[in-house]
């Protein structure tokens, strides 16, 4: 009876455990806003993130950068800052 009551109490721990890691990931991540980038004023390359990437990183300081379809479905260069 004490195996199963220990095993309760592992399980238990290790669900606690495993919600508290992802609460505080999920707060990270909502640290991060997305904008329009400012500079870029040409088509995002399709296959080719890198370019607004590394125009997001050295003309407008953000974390990163990435082209993404807009409500029209064409790419768009959006930088993402903290917020």
């Amino acid at each position: 009876m004490t195996s199963s009551a220990r095993k309760f109490y592992t399980i238990f721990l290790f669900l606690s455990f495993a919600l508290l890691l992802f609460s505080t990931l999920e707060v990270q991540a909502a640290g991060i806003c997305e904008r329009l980038s400012r500079t870029w004023h040409r088509p995002c390359p399709s296959r080719d993130t890198v370019k607004c990437e590394n125009h997001c990183i050295n003309k407008e300081q953000a974390f990163f950068g990435s082209c993404q379809p807009d409500h029209s479905f064409k790419l768009v260069c959006l930088c993402f800052f903290g917020c």
